[in-house]
């Protein structure tokens, strides 16, 4: 099975992760293709400065100075560096002119003749020309239990909530956000996890259920499990007063 991969090159997290991936993908599947955009770690793509700013103004000066430190690290570590990975692995690195629902970009992903398109990161809305594209489908992680906790930083929003579990989930991509029929999940319990701890252990999982979801997808295995509009919730950016409000629970970011 033919696999293309659409993500951002996202600096912290991903390299590793998707080094990880690779390791664990089945020996039925390849991937042929990965599509890499401009990093846009929460959501929407600004400018560099006003990333910088909003990171600043909400997470206050001890985040920003860890993740500018980690940023500043990513820029000579090859081993942070998504392209880098991609290369190591053979992977084709698929460049696109145009966003990914025009048909400059859909025809170039359908160059490839891929069998099943899988997200991670990706931070574009797929209309249905990029989801009709590949006849498996395509596929995409998300850091929490669906249908709870649709939208940004899920991993922040479990712990100012004060949730006790929280998981992973792999789904199938539709016209909405995180709305699609799920393939698999995983819950475990956050315990004394900083938020940091918390990305990192649901991305590893991520990538075991994305794994086993192609799995299943390849065999013909799968059951779905609903994804229920009626019990979804629903965050976006956290505000200064979330943020004040997760450290004055006790809760760590690192």
């Amino acid at each position: 099975m033919k696999i293309i991969i659409i993500t951002q090159n996202e600096p912290f997290y991903l390299a590793k992760n998707l080094k990880y991936f690779v390791s664990l993908l089945p020996d039925h599947s390849k991937i042929v293709g990965c599509v890499v955009a401009t990093a846009s770690p929460f959501g929407k793509q600004e400018s560099f400065i006003k990333k910088a700013k909003k990171t600043y103004d909400v997470f206050g000066f001890e985040f920003f100075i860890h993740y500018s430190i980690k940023f500043l690290k990513s820029r000579i570590d090859r081993n942070t560096k998504v392209c880098r990975v991609l290369k190591d692995n053979g992977i084709p690195i698929i460049t696109l002119d145009s966003p990914i629902n025009d048909k400059k970009s859909v025809d170039r992903i359908k160059y490839f003749q891929p069998d099943l398109l899988v997200s991670i990161l990706g931070n574009q809305i797929f209309k249905a020309p990029i989801l009709n594209l590949a006849p498996k489908g395509c596929i995409n992680l998300h850091t929490a239990l669906l249908p709870k906790y649709r939208g940004l930083m899920p991993t922040f929003w479990v712990m100012r909530n004060n949730e006790k579990y929280t998981g992973v989930s792999v789904f199938f991509v539709d016209e909405g956000i995180d709305s699609g029929p799920i393939i698999v999940q995983e819950k475990f319990e956050i315990g004394i996890l900083t938020q940091e701890q918390l990305i990192k252990r649901t991305k590893k999982i991520g990538m075991e259920l994305i794994s086993k979801s192609i799995d299943l997808i390849h065999k013909d295995e799968v059951e779905l499990i609903k994804n229920n509009t009626e019990e979804k919730t629903y965050y976006t950016f956290p505000t200064k007063r979330d943020v004040l409000g997760f450290k004055e629970m006790g809760k760590k970011f690192f």
